[in-house]
């Protein structure tokens, strides 16, 4: 072995660098050698094998230190979060950083962050990469993360604080010097470290009183204050609203006159904005037979909300509404969102229009954008608009069902033919609906029914966000692009792995494509392992994110595209309507020079307000649901085995969808190793497994409204299997470590 190889295999050994002194000290190089082990480490730096740490140190290229800064920015296909060094300047990619759960800060089930939130870790080198655990949660705000949230009970000395969130380990904490009317037992708080301790635990001053946590829609305002979603509106929004006056048509306006064709909203039942309206009819040209002319027509916010203003602050600081069972935190004030800037039926509105010309194919010939006034025909729900077109309208589509519905349904059909070539993503991801009553209670959780109306409008939705990017690109004017990433090939390799224990084929080499994801889909379809299939393709995507450079959509296999077509209550598409004012001349209220220089900006702050509002939805979500199981405590749910990890199992029940955990210590049995890349948990005496996605029978022992979770046992014995080899397996060896018998080894197969 050379001199290069010494140094590689001493460095490999090494938690951290070594200089070059203890390379020398610790392989016995005398000084005569010095040049030779110069000119070594010289040769290995430049092969890229080996970097420097620090100043006067070496360690193995790519090496992550013990300690940083890391940003989650995904999860895995079990669910488990995924990190990469907040400060990368490598070229090449940095290595897997798996977050532990039920470690350090981690909570129980891993969730003690966020993607897209940064914190200082700890991490664990292992042979696919390294393992991290939270040290501390770093966050924008470094006054705002030190808050919490938090119930008060009231004990002997005053109040102890019992956190709202799951997603954190916490020493006891207590309120001090509190004025008793100030505060009730079981009330909702916002508090924040005081100085000092008080045997042991951590004081806690009052920042703010929100409410009984027993009253209606607690559940939600836990989550958004937890994710520090903003409400409500500033004088200054509040005042621009209130004096915003209608636009109407008159002689003299620029705006094309649409008042007379009949465009409709198709919304959901419990709609309150209606930003689009859509309309078809044959296209009369002769060169064109069988095709068909499309108006999309959306609120013209931008109108009302103009660059700089008050309300464009807030719209962009909000980054777009957020949608909880029991109410609506509306990106705009109601006086636009819910009134001047809806496209409410028989009243005229702003708005800006895309008409497209498509032939029988649904190939799009040709389109252009203009701003209108219109006046929509009717208010449709999807129920509503599918019967009608489904032989059963009311007295609202009867009279629009031939001149309207129908040639809509017609043109929908020719953009099918396009869709179908394209071969979008198509997974079956379904939905539920939590519905409340007066009381804030569950009333039912349902799956949202999804008719070839909803597939109508998102069709035309898509056709004209599509046109939005091509006519930015061909203007050379700057946009906020709507952009997915393909997967990633950690990710398609983990699917592979997975699949390849399912007995399916899938080659790891080949490129992915939505072709191949669709057709793996439409394989499995009817199987058992159907929903399993849906869900580990959706977790190998990337998320969608807001961007001005433009890589395309994978998952709708489109090479542009942006947001153009919800403007009440996304930002991204307020952003693209003024660039279309500008760019196509429709007015002087288009995008700002100041504005055009910050949309990288815009960009990185919509997409992580939109992250946060899809948390709180959740979280909320989380807790209603625990707050309606929680009187089912003891009952068994058939469920579904939606992750594998080294510490349990976590469950999605079949009844509900709701999410749960199944500690390790749940389980019967005796030590269980987790082979990762399978996603089993195999009992090392009996090997009985338990996979992913595998129907299974659970007992409810715990759920708590206050956090959202949900901890089960497990009824359903584990699938016979084979007895796994002991090779490498470390057992318990001592009384003391009894309660670790149940505990995960972690086990690489060989591939």
């Amino acid at each position: 072995m050379d001199i290069k190889s010494h140094i590689l295999t001493l460095l490999k050994s090494q938690k951290s660098g070594l200089s070059k002194r203890d390379i020398a000290r610790l392989l016995g190089i005398k000084s005569k050698d010095k040049a030779a082990l110069k000119t070594a480490l010289a040769r290995l730096h430049e092969g890229g094998l080996i970097e420097r740490h620090g100043h006067k140190k070496w360690q193995i290229a790519g090496r992550l230190p013990a300690v940083f800064v890391a940003q989650f920015y995904d999860r895995d296909l079990d669910g488990e979060l995924l990190a990469r060094p907040a400060h990368w300047d490598k070229d090449t990619p940095p290595p897997q950083i798996i977050l532990v759960p039920g470690e350090g800060a981690g909570g129980a089930t891993g969730n003690a962050i966020g993607i897209g939130e940064r914190a200082l870790i700890r991490v664990t080198e292992t042979e696919d990469g390294y393992e991290a655990r939270i040290i501390k949660k770093l966050g924008q705000d470094t006054g705002a993360a030190r808050k919490m949230l938090g119930v008060a009970r009231r004990t002997n000395g005053g109040f102890n604080i019992v956190p709202t969130s799951k997603k954190a380990r916490r020493p006891p904490l207590v309120l001090r010097n509190i004025d008793a009317t100030k505060v009730e037992d079981g009330d909702l708080v916002v508090v924040a470290p005081d100085r000092g301790r008080t045997h042991g635990a951590q004081p806690m001053r009052l920042v703010e009183r929100l409410g009984d946590t027993d009253a209606p829609g607690a559940a939600s305002m836990i989550a958004l204050v937890e994710h520090d979603v903003p409400q409500g509106f500033n004088d200054d929004e509040t005042e621009q609203a209130q004096s915003a006056k209608p636009i109407v048509w008159t002689k003299n306006s620029p705006r094309t006159d649409l008042r007379d064709t009949p465009l409709v909203t198709i919304d959901p039942d419990d709609a309150k904005d209606f930003d689009d309206a859509i309309h078809a009819r044959a296209d009369d040209d002769p060169k064109n037979p069988g095709g068909w002319v499309l108006l999309v027509a959306i609120a013209d916010v931008s109108a009302y909300v103009t660059g700089g203003s008050a309300l464009d602050k807030g719209a962009r600081m909000r980054g777009n509404s957020v949608y909880l069972a029991d109410r609506v935190v509306p990106m705009l004030p109601e006086r636009l969102s819910n009134d001047l800037c809806s496209l409410r039926p028989h009243e005229e509105r702003p708005c800006m229009v895309v008409q497209m010309v498509i032939d029988r194919q649904g190939n799009k010939i040709r389109h252009h954008f203009m701003r209108a006034i219109m006046r929509s025909a009717a208010r449709l729900t999807y129920t509503q608009a599918q019967k009608a077109i489904d032989g059963q309208p009311d007295e609202t589509t009867k009279p629009l069902l031939e001149p309207v519905l129908k040639p809509l349904w017609a043109a929908y059909k020719a953009l099918g033919v396009a869709r179908a070539k394209r071969d979008p993503l198509d997974i079956d991801s379904p939905e539920r609906k939590i519905t409340l009553d007066a009381q804030g209670k569950i009333t039912a959780i349902s799956k949202y029914e999804r008719f070839s109306a909803h597939r109508l409008v998102e069709e035309f939705m898509i056709s004209a966000n599509v046109c939005a990017a091509q006519t930015l690109e061909q203007k050379k004017h700057p946009l906020i692009y709507r952009v997915h990433d393909a997967p990633s090939r950690e990710k398609l390799f983990a699917l592979a792995d997975f699949l390849r224990s399912l007995g399916i084929k899938w080659s790891r080499g080949e490129r992915a494509t939505t072709t191949r994801f669709n057709r793996l889909i439409a394989q499995t379809k009817g199987g058992k392992f159907k929903d399993t299939i849906n869900e580990m393709v959706l977790r190998t995507q990337m998320q969608a994110i807001y961007s001005v450079r433009n890589i395309g959509h994978f998952g709708l296999n489109l090479d542009r595209y942006a947001h153009f077509t919800s403007p009440i209550r996304r930002y991204a598409d307020l952003t693209v309507h003024r660039a279309l004012i500008r760019s196509c001349g429709l007015g002087k209220d288009g995008t700002s020079d100041a504005e055009q220089s910050q949309l990288e900006a815009i960009a990185e702050e919509i997409t992580f307000n939109e992250r946060r509002a899809l948390a709180a939805e959740r979280d909320a979500n989380d807790r209603y649901v625990a707050a309606f199981l929680s009187q089912r405590i003891g009952a068994s749910f058939k469920a579904r085995i939606s992750g594998v990890t080294r510490f349990g199992l976590f469950l999605r029940l079949d009844e509900t969808g709701a999410d749960g955990f199944v500690p390790i210590r749940q389980l019967d049995g005796g030590y269980f190793i987790h082979e990762e890349k399978s996603h089993l948990l195999i009992d090392s005496d009996s090997g009985g497994r338990y996979r992913l996605g595998q129907s299974v029978e659970a007992r409810l022992r715990e759920a708590t409204p206050l956090t959202g979770g949900l901890l089960f046992e497990m009824l359903t014995p584990p699938e016979p299997g084979a007895r796994p080899s002991r090779h490498g397996r470390q057992r318990p060896h001592s009384r003391g470590q009894k309660h670790k018998r149940r505990r995960a080894h972690s086990r690489k197969k060989t591939s």
